[in-house]
């Protein structure tokens, strides 16, 4: 019978962590570095500005709150953020139930579904200014028959930004609902059906809970981007069509929040990009409260496993 070898324990590994847990600040630095310039010092130098009078960044002149009250006494501002939560609340639902009708059918071994997932999940590889313009001319071509265009017709705009951003995001939402859907135990689901559940009652009772996390996700970003969408909708409408104000102040029907704040800051009048800096400042506290209330309802009734 052959011996075994003993020979000296290599303590290499253990070296290294220990390396590592010394030098762990460097390893942290260049993140810390690219948050800092890239969001830190731009976040904190708009919050600055929109407390300004400005034309570019070097001549800015702190004038105090007045860009906030222009900004929220502007009815083009407060009718863009009214029309952004309808749109952003008409595609959480457009977008979400077939998102999630389509990842379910896709999880039930359906032949080809792998090819499926890739034919709805290539919208979302295209640009948003680039979607814009081909919608446009699909919607002026239907339209054309009635002798009319989308930039005519607010309702038609809205259902148009509908339209196209369903098609761009329902396979980005797909794929996260079959991540979730494919995380749910199979034990679960045999244990339903072995006390007689039927499909309805495994699907409302125990997938649909397990999936609470991908939901959570997906709500999240479909309010986020439903109101911070820009592209889309400077392509497909441009804010078109206009109507005027009592006060004279030109508001523009399909105009959204990230698209008003673009036309207030390049106005020819350089005075308002102080008040189009508190308007975006204004337009973050809004997107972040929301997003924060949504995570927080939807948390709540996510089922731990």
């Amino acid at each position: 019978m052959a011996k075994k070898k003993y020979g000296r324990r290599n303590h290499q590994p253990t070296v290294l962590a220990g390396q590592i847990q010394k030098w762990w600040w460097l390893f942290l630095l260049p993140v810390v570095a690219a948050f800092a310039i890239g969001f830190g010092w731009p976040f904190f130098q708009g919050i600055w500005l929109s407390l300004c009078k400005f034309k570019t960044t070097s001549d800015a002149t702190f004038i105090g709150f007045s860009n906030y009250g222009r900004a929220l006494s502007d009815p083009s501002f407060v009718h863009s953020f009214w029309y952004s939560a309808l749109f952003a609340v008409t595609s959480l639902v457009f977008i979400n139930i077939p998102a999630f009708a389509v990842a379910y059918a896709l999880t039930q071994d359906i032949k080809g579904s792998n090819l499926y997932r890739t034919v709805f999940f290539m919208p979302n590889l295209i640009g948003g200014i680039v979607l814009g313009y081909i919608w446009s001319m699909i919607f002026d071509g239907i339209l054309s028959h009635y002798n009319t265009s989308i930039l005519l017709n607010s309702t038609y705009g809205f259902w148009g930004l509908i339209i196209l951003i369903c098609w761009q995001q329902i396979g980005y939402m797909m794929i996260i609902y079959i991540a979730g859907l494919q995380a749910v135990p199979g034990d679960m689901i045999e244990a339903a059906e072995i006390d007689g559940a039927n499909k309805w009652q495994t699907l409302f009772k125990i997938i649909i809970p397990n999936v609470m996390p991908s939901i959570t996700i997906c709500m999240f970003l479909s309010i986020t981007n439903g109101f911070k969408l820009f592209d889309q909708n400077l392509a497909l409408t441009g804010g078109q069509p206009f109507t005027m104000s009592p006060d004279g102040t030109t508001i523009k029907e399909t105009e959204m929040l990230a698209l008003n704040i673009y036309n207030t800051f390049y106005n020819s009048n350089a005075a308002s990009r102080g008040t189009a800096q508190a308007k975006a400042v204004i337009f973050f506290i809004l997107v972040a409260a929301l997003g924060l209330i949504q995570l927080k309802f939807t948390r709540d009734k996510e089922v731990q496993q």
